[in-house]
């Protein structure tokens, strides 16, 4: 099987509008996938001259060009997977052929190294040894022998742009107590441009040509307070800003940036709990409160400075005492405006409640882990919460006036980043830290990429060619769906209130199933109280193995009703359920539309199948693999696996489990394997020729452990794993109304079958026709988000493995 990767570790964001197109920054050449030619059949008729031998390729998920938070990743432990050292179809190039040549340009900035570029690393020592890193700095740098010179230093190594004189350099200082100390400078090495140290030594480099730009770091981005984006309307400020990588693409060392936005709304922590203590039961407060609060992220302005609320302490006050550091007793109202006046903020800290309680922040110890955290005491008044509620993002018009900022389609955003790279060439001491390392901020890179032929859908009896290939749910009614069972016995539960909705509903779903080719007969309709309970009560005096479906109107979007409705059509009873919040159905002229999207779901669920695109490859399993954490239990995650039964790759085996080891490293995969092939065999009377395995959810230095720990367990099915190395390649298969698109990243890292570059991209982009709870083009392929969906709906849920009477249905969608 081949793989696929969302574009985290190496992406660049490509800066063009058009969908499907597709770049390598390694090669001038062409490269897309996704034409409808068939595949050569020149490897099947050899593999048929020997005895049976499956094929087998296996891919890596890698990631969104940026994570949350605006990060962009390249973990050194993946660098240490090869690039394409066995596997002779891909060693002269990996590049593909098909579609059209498109120029695109990237958010990659060269750093114009010279050929023999190198730092050189020294071990620092202090006899007797000094526990404040401070003043170990401060003696080092006062020597003339590293006065004025390019140099880092974090405590113990010390980062040079030349050589010294000796290999060992030993110098002696005077403390201002009279103490003296001897350094003791020793030469370990000399770094090259592709050493993983000497990379995150150049993104410490990069954190001070940011400083130099007067901008503030918050979490791992960089923001521009001084030229914030207000939205008084919505009671909200952005604060432009980018995000910066330095990392190893291909064979160069590169800047990566884009563009991030800090959101942050306009109200104070305190004002946020004096809305809430008008809004909730006076006696329910502190626990509302803190449920609130707790996991959010706040940020102190006077020095710009973000903490995540751990925990809330009602019985501490601002005008209470504590001791510092150097064992003086002061009040947190004098502390805090000690600690403005010191950062020399133009903020008024004077507090108007002193009984406020204090927000508590538990700050890890990065150096060592088991060091207890540093406990901070934060004034609510003082910290401002970032981000944005759940209320808010439900918000239409709130997160449609957001997307006007934040948003930005290639034109805005490549000004954006040619503005950062102007600021640093013409701001002098940006400008100078980069040349005092032998550094010059070079130009944009740029590369061929190819936009793919739109894939042809094919329905029961006709074929639809969209109009947008991004979207193609106008053009497919009154088009029957591929296959599709009848509905004739299923039930409705809904509240009293929502009985006419439900009817409505009903009405609607038999209206427009007709031209689908799906006949839905009328349904056995209960009313029941609205409370989760009560719901559960409902289904286990109606519910029977010879339902075919469960179709629930909820009140209201409380997670609890969901997920009690859900667990027990997953578990304890089996059946495929449909729930829909009864403001849906309230939208009288969106109904025909809710109910066709709500009857393409019911089909699904019930086995059918809505479309296709043309697959060469005749005997292919297709599998995705997914790793999501559980929600209430934290040191579990949940492994979702699903696989192709079927030669059309329309129908799927979905299985799940959970493992209690915390990693994201799935080891149950070889249970899976085996079902999944069963169930193919079953199906097909034959195994399958070859399987392609899609693995989502790969952590950031992951990918090592991937080929290491779960490849092995797929081949152990079928045979041998030998081997070490990969090619990748990046694919633009969705369509972006607004903004830009992001590429998502796929690497190779196991291929037995020989696809050539061009025939692996080409059916990784057919695969991203086939998600059916979206009659449209999405990020990957189909399998590894039904694995998503799978692995979300347990996490958040049902906390359980579901049963496996649901396995051969997508009961997840």
């Amino acid at each position: 099987m081949t793989g696929r990767a969302r574009a985290k570790a190496r992406g660049h964001r490509i800066l063009s509008g058009e969908e499907g197109a597709f770049g390598q920054p390694s090669s001038p050449k062409p490269g897309f996938s996704g034409s409808t030619d068939t595949f050569p059949e020149a490897t099947h008729r050899k593999r048929e001259k020997s005895p049976p031998k499956y094929g087998f390729s296996v891919g890596a998920s890698g990631y969104k060009v940026m994570d949350r938070g605006g990060r962009i990743r390249c973990n050194f432990h993946d660098l240490g997977v090869n690039t394409r050292g066995t596997m002779k179809h891909v060693k002269d190039s990996k590049t593909g052929c098909s579609g059209i040549p498109v120029k695109v340009v990237t958010n990659l900035f060269s750093l114009g190294l010279p050929s023999e570029w190198k730092i050189y690393q020294y071990h620092v020592a202090f006899s007797p040894e000094l526990a404040s890193r401070r003043l170990r700095l401060a003696l080092l740098y006062g020597h003339a022998e590293l006065q004025g010179k390019a140099k880092v230093f974090d405590g113990a190594t010390l980062y040079l742009a030349y050589k010294m004189e000796s290999q060992v350099t030993e110098l002696s200082s005077e403390t201002q107590r009279g103490e003296n100390i001897k350094i003791t400078i020793t030469l370990t090495g000399q770094l090259l441009p592709s050493s993983p140290v000497c990379m995150q030594f150049l993104n410490v480099i990069f954190k001070k040509v940011f400083k130099k730009l007067s901008m503030c770091q918050v979490g791992r981005n960089y923001y521009n307070p001084s030229d914030p984006v207000v939205i008084p309307q919505h009671k909200l400020t952005l604060w432009p800003g980018f995000s910066v990588s330095i990392g190893q693409f291909e064979n160069r060392v590169m800047m990566c940036a884009d563009v991030s936005h800090k959101v942050l709304r306009n109200e104070s922590v305190l004002e946020f709990m004096v809305g809430l203590y008008s809004r909730v039961d006076q006696t329910r407060f502190a626990e509302t409160c803190e449920k609130e609060l707790l996991g959010l992220i706040v940020l102190t302005r006077y020095n710009n400075k973000t903490y995540r609320v751990d925990d809330v302490d009602w019985t501490v006050k601002p005008t209470d005492t504590f001791q510092k550091r150097d064992g003086t007793q002061i009040t947190y109202e004098d502390y805090y405006k000690q600690a403005c006046t010191n950062q020399g903020a133009q903020y008024d800290v004077s507090l108007t409640d002193l009984n406020q309680p204090m927000l508590v922040s538990h700050l890890k110890n990065k150096g060592d882990k088991s060091v207890e955290p540093r406990v901070v005491h934060l004034i609510p008044e003082l910290c401002y919460l970032t981000g944005l509620s759940t209320s808010a993002r439900s918000d239409f018009r709130l997160m449609k006036d957001l997307a006007q900022e934040t948003h930005l389609n290639p034109d805005r955003r490549q000004q954006r980043l040619s503005r950062l790279v102007d600021n640093i060439q013409r701001n002098k001491d940006a400008r100078f830290e980069l040349e005092s390392w032998g550094l010059k901020l070079g130009c944009q890179a740029s590369l061929t990429g190819r936009v793919v032929t739109a894939e042809k859908i094919l329905m029961q009896d006709a074929t639809c060619m969209p109009m947008n290939a991004g979207d193609w749910f106008r053009d497919m009614r009154n088009m029957k769906m591929l296959w599709a069972t009848a509905l004739e016995n299923w039930l409705v539960v809904c509240s009293g209130r929502n009985s006419e909705l439900a009817h409505s509903l009903v009405n609607c779903l038999r209206r427009v199933a007709g031209p689908m080719g799906f006949r839905i007969e009328y349904p056995k309709c209960v009313q029941v109280q609205e409370s989760p309970m009560a719901y559960v009560r409902i289904l286990q005096q109606h519910v029977n193995p010879e339902l075919q479906l469960v179709l629930c109107v909820l009140p209201s979007s409380q997670k609890d009703c969901y997920d009690s409705v859900k667990k027990f059509l997953s578990l304890e009873q089996p059946v495929p359920s449909q729930c829909v919040l009864s403001r849906t159905l309230s939208k009288q002229g969106m109904m025909m539309s809710v109910a066709t999207k709500i009857a393409m779901q019911i089909i699904c669920k019930l086995g059918g199948e809505l479309w296709t695109v043309e697959i060469p490859l005749k005997s292919l399993m297709v599998v995705g693999i997914d790793v999501n954490k559980d929600a209430v239990n934290k040191g579990r995650v949940v492994v979702g696996f699903v696989a192709s039964t079927n030669r059309r790759l329309t129908r799927w085996y979905s299985r799940c489990m959970l493992q209690n080891s915390g990693s994201a490293i799935a080891d149950c995969l070889k249970n899976c394997m085996e079902g999944a092939i069963s169930k193919w065999q079953s199906c097909n009377g034959q195994l399958p020729a070859r399987i392609i395995v899609y693995r989502d959810g790969v952590g950031d230095g992951q990918l090592k452990m991937v080929v290491d720990y779960e490849v092995p367990q797929l081949l152990s099915v079928l045979g041998e794993f030998s081997g070490d190395c990969r090619y990748d390649f990046f694919l633009i298969s969705q369509f972006a109304r607004q903004g830009t698109v992001n590429p998502t990243y796929y690497n190779v890292i196991y291929d037995e079958n020989g696809f050539k570059p061009d025939h692996m991209q080409r059916l990784t982009y057919k695969m991203c026709h086939l998600y059916y709870n979206w009659p449209g083009l999405i990020r990957v392929p189909a399998p590894c988000q039904y694995a998503g969906k799978l692995t979300f709906l347990v996490g958040q849920s049902i906390h359980q493995e579901p049963s496996l009477e649901l396995a051969d249905k997508l009961f997840y969608l």
